[in-house]
């Protein structure tokens, strides 16, 4: 199964964070699943640390790096994807959320996330 997950999922699954579900964990580690990542957690995750807004136990740099040796791949934004986040009503206002949202719904892929706005989308929800 494909499965893209969302910022704080990544960042709850790297940090061993308990908020992660052991079944999303589940899903995350099976090599069976084709796990995605899109590029605007990256930035997110850039953005939000030098702003402050974002605590980490591990660095941006071991975050990254962390993710670069596992089996999970970057899902880079696409012109359609772009085109898709014109195209989604204000339910959310948050720009990576919308990104990642949208790259949902272009590439048909179901999404792990705890953000009740995903499904106003529908968005398929794991």
């Amino acid at each position: 199964m494909r499965i893209l997950i969302d910022t704080h999922i990544l960042i709850w699954h790297l940090e061993d964070d308990r908020q992660l579900s052991s079944y999303h964990g589940t899903l995350i580690e099976d090599p069976s699943n084709s796990v995605f990542i899109s590029i605007a957690s990256f930035w997110e995750i850039a953005i939000k640390s030098s702003r402050g807004r974002l605590s980490l136990a591990k660095s941006i740099e071991d975050i990254f790096s962390e993710i670069d040796r596992s089996t999970s791949s970057i899902l880079s934004i696409e012109p359609e994807h772009t085109l898709q986040v014109s195209k989604l009503p204000f339910h959310h206002k948050d720009p990576f959320d919308r990104m990642i949202i949208a790259q949902a719904l272009s590439e048909n892929i179901p999404v792990i996330s705890s953000d009740k706005y995903f499904s106003d989308y529908g968005v398929k929800l794991l």
